[in-house]
């Protein structure tokens, strides 16, 4: 699942998490982003001390990790401006790819609330259209899934071809052993959630000086945003714009 900051990923690896046949892995290549990037985040040491700092790496535990007895699905939460140019496209070929996302404004408005001058290469949208490109797969919108968090949930596990369950739908409270050290600075807000919550509107105008910004970003968000998946009603299944795992051309 290729993410966006401030777009709900954590809740929604909560959710896999709560699955009875499914193991998660949080953010696998934080490290190899901060050592290549030299970017200074709360917690960077440690960061660096819990994870391989070789993509390479990275990416072959993810592609032959074993899975303990009775799982059957590994889902990744990745934040997509992790992936950085030097890594082979190639070497992802063998996961299946989805992408949350979220309106780019409203993004912006959230992230100047932590970091007030983010640039293009923070936010993971360009780089989301990239992978989208080369492979495909279904598009969920962070505001769709909090508006409906059981019809996307049913659509987005039918396009990945996996059972919807209720147990998707709510978790317990507190950490878990499968979050990133980095949870102390980042995840107090999902540590005291025991579900997905309700949709949050934009809490302050997007500043003036990220205007720009949320401009040239808008139309590769576009691109994304007209293959996004639509609520599952009943039983029926999902539906999306255009095609299902046919990426557009960019």
């Amino acid at each position: 699942m290729w993410c966006r900051p401030r777009a709900v990923s954590t809740a929604l690896m909560r959710s896999f998490g709560n699955r009875p046949d499914t193991v998660v892995a949080d953010e696998p290549l934080y490290a190899f982003y901060l050592a290549r990037s030299g970017k200074q985040h709360p917690g960077r040491e440690q960061i660096l001390a819990s994870q391989p700092t070789d993509w390479r790496v990275v990416i072959g535990d993810l592609a032959n990790r074993p899975l303990p007895p009775g799982k059957s699905v590994f889902f990744a939460k990745h934040m997509a401006h992790h992936l950085l140019p030097e890594v082979d496209a190639g070497a992802l070929r063998p996961f299946r790819h989805a992408y949350l996302i979220r309106d780019p404004e409203d993004l912006l408005a959230s992230y100047a609330k932590v970091r007030a001058t983010p640039d293009e290469d923070d936010l993971g949208i360009r780089q989301q259209a990239e992978i989208f490109e080369a492979f495909g797969g279904p598009v969920i919108d962070s505001g769709d899934l909090l508006a409906a968090p059981a019809g996307m949930l049913r659509a987005l596990c039918s396009a990945l071809g996996l059972p919807f369950t209720p147990a998707m739908l709510s978790w317990p409270p507190g950490p878990r052993e499968t979050d990133g050290v980095w949870g102390p600075h980042w995840y107090e807000h999902v540590w005291r959630s025991t579900g997905f919550g309700q949709v949050s509107q934009r809490s302050r105008p997007l500043p003036p000086h990220l205007a720009e910004l949320a401009r040239r970003c808008r139309p590769f968000d576009e691109r994304l945003r007209a293959y996004r998946l639509r609520p599952a009603a009943g039983s029926g299944g999902p539906t999306q714009r255009r095609g299902a795992d046919r990426a557009p051309d960019l």
